[in-house]
């Protein structure tokens, strides 16, 4: 491992207390530029009543993972039993629900995850894909840190970071699809020395976790790793402006299908700019915003129908390829809608609202030029809720109140078992599947609540989330710090 003697340095720092921001000093700082309110709107309605059930079935559903996957990455709530991604469990659900569990208050529960997370030894020699771990591992802990102040936690942030840096090591600076936190050696796609190429969002979606941990650490370097990968996609985009899919780590080259999308395996790029820009305002991550932004609009929007989504197209003329679209695209609204987009984010939320009152449920993939679906399950993901959370806050409209509440109240049909919920195998049929995704936790359950509890409960300005629903205090952050502790 690389610069270890620094890592060291920097946790006798935190766990001394010597020259990093505490928690104290970040809630005492001033509101800056970056944390002008979203929107003006005053008296959005709530659900009070709804916000109790949600905390309720939280409950029931986090003692199902306690009593049936404790000390398992995922809950598998029909056996009842628990599933690890690798061959040793990372903690992933709990570390990922934290966030939640404290949001909606329930204490003990997350005191326990806390507690969990500060006996994980990660220096364990497996191979770990680096993109998902960030998102859930590291943006948990960083959660864990803000939402508690506890620097015990971010000296384990500090360590789990360091242990992914090295699959930055590459030519080009773009992360290596996984790396061992043991030994630090890198992997490809296709396992152990094996494969150099990975999809754009595993390539850059780590401005937001590595720029948090470099603020609270008071060391660039994090940031640095981070915006070099976003620099290095961003450089490589088209004649026309457009990225590809997938690009190959060594050689900067972009490989397979010369497509573009906002699907899984590209979505996480576009809003992690965005949203790390408004927690921690670099100017050149939002000129880069600016361009990405526009050439979306140009070349992906597709009013097809009397629906509006965005296609696949060729990253080299900007030609439709095919119209299809992932659930997972559903995050785009939101984006659109924070970024003062607001005419164009409700024309995309309709779209994506059509499409589940359509089944349901959303299905993975589904091909609206022919309409047709192309993958028919689900693992209950957030992103239409999220996105319908956005706009009901940002434009006070009941409308999409009650599109969450359909929402809610359709996967609680189809979902709810004895256990907890359960996926699907395809929303035709609502075949349950043995499985419930880390991310139910962190962003399902957690958007439900925080729509239905209204600002008094959580107040939608004062914060920013990561694309696992991670919280952070917009006010935690001074801009003019942030400047020196990222080395922007």
């Amino acid at each position: 491992m690389k610069k270890t003697w620094l890592a060291a340095s920097v946790i006798t720092c935190i766990l001394s207390g010597c020259s990093t921001s505490t928690s104290e000093e970040r809630y005492r700082g001033s509101v800056q530029a970056n944390s002008a309110p979203l929107s003006a709107v005053k008296g959005i309605a709530a659900e009070p009543a709804l916000a109790k059930e949600v905390v309720e079935e939280t409950r029931r559903a986090w003692h199902a993972y306690r009593d049936y996957a404790w000390g398992y990455d995922v809950l598998l709530p029909l056996s009842k039993k628990g599933f690890n991604w690798y061959e040793n469990s990372l903690g992933i659900s709990p570390i990922d629900a934290y966030s939640t569990l404290k949001v909606m208050g329930l204490n003990e529960e997350a005191k326990e995850v806390e507690d969990y997370a500060l006996a994980q030894d990660w220096n364990k020699d497996q191979y770990v894909q680096v993109f998902e771990v960030n998102i859930r591992i590291l943006g948990g802990l960083l959660a864990i840190y803000e939402l508690g102040g506890n620097p015990k936690i971010l000296a384990k942030a500090v360590d789990f970071a360091d242990r992914l840096l090295p699959a930055f090591n590459s030519p080009t600076g773009l992360p290596y699809h996984s790396v061992n936190l043991k030994t630090g050696e890198v992997a490809g796609d296709k396992g152990q020395g094996e494969g150099t190429t990975i999809n754009v969002a595993q390539a850059a979606t780590y401005l937001f976790e590595f720029g948090i941990l470099s603020y609270y650490s008071q060391d660039p370097k994090y940031y640095q790793a981070a915006k070099k990968a976003t620099k290095a996609i961003y450089e490589r985009r088209s004649e026309i402006g457009l990225p590809g899919e997938v690009i190959n780590v060594e050689t900067g080259e972009w490989e397979g299908t010369q497509w573009h999308h906002l699907q899984a395996g590209v979505d996480a790029y576009y809003e992690y700019m965005y949203k790390s820009w408004m927690i921690l305002p670099d100017p050149e991550i939002k000129a880069i915003w600016d361009d990405s932004k526009a050439k979306i609009d140009r070349y992906l929007t597709d009013d097809f129908n009397g629906h509006r989504f965005y296609s696949i197209v060729d990253m080299r003329t900007g030609k439709i390829l095919k119209r299809s679209v992932s659930l997972y695209d559903a995050f785009f609204p939101a984006i659109q809608a924070i970024s003062g987009d607001i005419e164009n984010a409700e024309k995309t939320q309709q779209s994506w609202h059509w499409l589940w009152q359509k089944y349901g449920l959303l299905p993975t993939r589904y091909h609206y030029g022919e309409d047709r679906i192309e993958y028919a399950n689900s693992e209950l993901n957030p992103e239409i809720v999220e996105s319908a959370y956005y706009l009901h806050q940002l434009t006070g409209k009941e409308e999409y109140l009650d599109m969450i509440k359909t929402y809610w109240a359709d996967m609680k049909a189809c979902c709810r078992n004895d256990t907890a919920f359960n996926s699907v195998e395809d929303v035709r049929t609502m075949e349950p599947k043995d499985y419930l995704a880390t991310y139910f936790y962190a962003e399902t359950l957690k958007y439900f609540y925080v729509a239905f509890a209204g600002s008094e409960a959580f107040n939608f300005d004062d914060y920013i989330f990561n694309t696992e629903a991670h919280p952070f205090l917009r006010k935690s952050f001074d801009a003019d710090k942030a400047k020196t502790y990222l080395g922007y």
